[in-house]
């Protein structure tokens, strides 16, 4: 034993014993520790532990391994035993049967974990690959073997500096980059991922790594100087909101750093975003308050900085499938730069940082995936101070990838898949235009129907046929949230050319009738026939349901309604009328319109078709009743109604003033999908002497906004002021009066 430890070694064993023991509190028992000092003095008596490559100590190594799993991770008992007892098994110092006879199932099963990956990892020669990386997690029988060799990793990369050969060193950076940095990143263990990539980048790019860190040594005290002058007004807004909170700078990795340098093909010195600010909220562990007061935090730091739309992250309303939950924005800062600043609460913050170290305090809190299902059964194992709580996780078989398959092409790729995956899943995951002529394939040889289910390791040749196309039921086959998306996106192109199709057969009738299309007409006529919407009306043309012909009858039947309906405001061309008192006539010489020779106190109504208002060119139609319905003079069916009843147009003008009546007109809003472009709309009307604003739509879709605003106007002057002032609105391109 002497001959085994230097004397730096001993001292440092002690030290690691205490502060191992420490840490895990009471989740190992005396007894235990007993044992294990006497196996780990036999193994080593018997030459039973190898040093490694770096000369590294493996009892050293492994209560420093131990070290890390309990305090940055956060498993205890079994774990710990387990790290310190698989070296001397490998060494075939002790036995499998011999560990589960004195230890117990949960640490047998935990060193059998370790050596079966260990072989895995060693067999696998292309550990860069993705597929490879979810093929361990997926094979692996026990997910804490995995946390392990994260742990182990870390320790590995920490104490490597100085010791082994460039080559060795190299080889287990790389190793860190390709594989445990991703693990650690898909287990939520950020701070670990952060470090085990900086290490990586440090031996594998030792001139980068230092010219990095010496640049932001040099423009640390600028950097922090900055960094408070920013923070300053958000603390005190903050403050005075009554929430209780931290604000820190945090300097980003150095390996972010230099992949941005990378990404931007740009000089150290071009990188904005050296660091961030994080903004902690001592918030109840209560979602709905979590998120309002996140949210909260949100509209105070944009009402100070301008915000960048494009760089809002929200992992509030839909959390990582890793479980990371938090609210990144990006804003203008003092001297014109760009600052991104992090918000979220403590009990985030945690798992942000330390994963499955964040725990027993978060107890029953439901995520949204498998992972965060996962995470917190874990959490609720971990809370148990017991020394057999870990066995909990015995459950979970295939762990974190429980519901996935792996399934191979003729070729040999690897796909991943939700567990429950059909054929046709497949066939839509590698391409849409193979989903939509998939008729069947071939799963190890066999034909099968587009809803035989696949499982890990089949080989799956898709069939397809060019006159298949997507149908309806396809989406009761398929399982997978991509599938279902593309089936849709296919059913909705399909039918947007069977209805552009039915629309362009119709015009053509109306063409060949000389008819006038009216779109408003029209969609009054759809909903009087008792459709829900155009798609329905257009679909039951295209399916043969509807007479072309008829339609044409009806429409002209519709016109003829809207020419004689009496449920229209009736305005009088005497000495004004006023539509918010609609029963009085005023005495005043305001908003007279005169139609004809002069003539005055006839009853009219305004057209629905163009809805005139005072100041715009009108002129009055005699309608079949013997009303009149002023149109404006640019109005769609003006044309027709002058070709056609030319006899029946009169005069008509306004005179006087428009105080006092308001006339409701629709506009209709094109622009960019901005974040905060509605409030600004709607801002502006609000601020309008003599303007209200009656009903909103809106419709968003791939970056464009589409929004049509009804608002109630006095008179064209003060339209056209409303009309100039919001093209002004940023993001906002085009603005028409329908």
């Amino acid at each position: 034993m002497d001959d085994f430890f230097t004397l730096e070694e001993k001292k440092e064993l002690f030290s690691l014993y205490r502060h191992l023991l420490q840490s895990a509190g009471d989740s190992i028992f005396w007894r235990d520790c007993q044992k294990l000092k006497k196996h780990l003095i036999k193994a080593a008596q018997c030459n039973g532990l190898q040093r490694n490559n770096f000369g590294m100590n493996p009892v050293i190594r492994d209560l420093q391994t131990a070290v890390i799993v309990a305090e940055e991770i956060g498993m205890k008992g079994s774990c710990l035993i387990g790290i310190m007892l698989h070296e001397i098994v490998k060494g075939h110092v002790l036995s499998i049967d011999e560990v589960n006879a004195e230890y117990g199932e949960d640490v047998a099963s935990i060193i059998k974990g370790l050596v079966k990956t260990n072989e895995l990892y060693a067999k696998s020669p292309a550990i860069e690959s993705e597929n490879f990386r979810n093929l361990l997690l997926s094979f692996a029988e026990d997910m804490r073997v995995i946390l392990i060799m994260i742990a182990d990793r870390v320790n590995v990369m920490r104490k490597i500096k100085d010791t082994g050969n460039e080559e060795d060193r190299i080889k287990v950076a790389n190793e860190a980059a390709y594989l445990y940095a991703p693990l650690a990143h898909k287990l939520g263990l950020y701070k670990l991922k952060s470090e085990l990539e900086d290490l990586s980048l440090k031996y594998t790019q030792k001139e980068t790594y230092y010219f990095i860190k010496d640049k932001l040594n040099e423009t640390k005290a600028s950097r922090d100087k900055y960094i408070a002058a920013f923070i300053e007004p958000i603390q005190k807004k903050v403050a005075e909101a009554g929430l209780k909170f931290d604000i820190k700078g945090r300097t980003k990795s150095i390996h972010s750093i230099w992949n941005k340098i990378q990404k931007q093909k740009t000089p150290f010195e071009g990188i904005y975003d050296l660091f961030a600010i994080r903004i902690i909220l001592d918030s109840e562990p209560d979602p709905a308050k979590e998120k309002q007061e996140c949210w909260q935090v949100y509209s105070i730091v944009t009402d100070m900085y301008q915000p960048n739309p494009k760089r809002l992250r929200d992992w509030l309303s839909i959390p990582k499938s890793n479980g990371y939950e938090s609210l990144h924005i990006t804003v203008m800062g003092p001297e014109g730069k760009w600052v991104e600043v992090q918000i979220r609460t403590r009990r985030m913050d945690e798992i942000a940082e330390r994963g499955l170290a964040a725990h027993w305090r978060y107890k029953g809190i439901k995520g949204e995936t498998g992972l965060d299902e996962w995470l917190t059964s874990v959490r609720e194992a971990l809370e148990n101070a017991d020394n057999d709580s870990m066995k909990v996780m015995d459950q979970f078989k295939m762990d974190l990838y429980e519901d996935e398959v792996f399934v191979f092409t003729p070729k040999g790729d690897l796909f991943k898949l939700a567990k429950g995956a059909t054929v046709l899943d497949f066939a839509f995951h590698i391409h849409s235009k193979l989903g939509c002529k998939c008729i069947g394939a071939k799963v190890n040889g066999k034909n099968v129907q587009l809803k035989q289910k696949l499982n890990s390791g089949d080989q799956v040749e898709i069939m397809t046929s060019n006159t298949q196309t997507p149908k309806q039921d396809w989406l009761n086959i398929v399982t997978t949230s991509k599938a279902r998306t593309k089936i849709r996106q296919a059913l909705k192109e399909m039918v947007a050319r069977q209805h552009a199709f039915a629309k362009e057969t119709l015009e053509r009738k109306f063409k060949n009738r000389k008819l006038e299309y009216d779109e408003a007409t029209m969609m009054r006529l759809i909903k009087r026939l008792g459709f829900k919407n155009v798609t329905e009306f257009y679909q039951r043309i295209a399916d043969g349901g509807l007479d072309v012909n008829e339609i044409l009858d009806k429409y002209i039947e519709q016109q003829k309604r809207d020419s004689d309906t009496h449920d229209e405001i009736v305005y009088r061309s005497a000495e004004g009328y006023n539509l918010q008192t609609a029963q009085e006539e005023t005495t005043s010489k305001e908003d007279v319109l005169v139609i004809d020779q002069n003539l005055k106190g006839l009853e009219f109504k305004l057209a629905k078709c163009c809805n005139p208002i005072y100041g715009d060119d009108v002129f009055g139609f005699v309608t079949v009743s013997g009303g009149i319905k002023i149109h404006r003079s640019d109005c769609p069916n003006a044309n027709q109604m002058r070709e056609r009843f030319g006899y029946r147009i009169v005069k008509a003008r306004w005179a006087g003033k428009s105080e006092g009546t308001q006339y409701p007109i629709t506009l209709r809003v094109v622009g960019h999908d901005d974040i905060g472009i509605v409030t600004n709309i709607t801002s502006i009307i609000s601020k309008e002497n003599g303007i209200t604003l009656r009903s909103i739509g809106i419709d968003s879709n791939d970056g464009l906004f589409s929004g049509t605003l009804t608002v109630m106007v006095g008179d064209t002057g003060r339209l056209e002021a409303l009309i100039k002032k919001l093209r002004t609105v940023k993001g906002v391109k085009q603005v028409s009066r329908n």
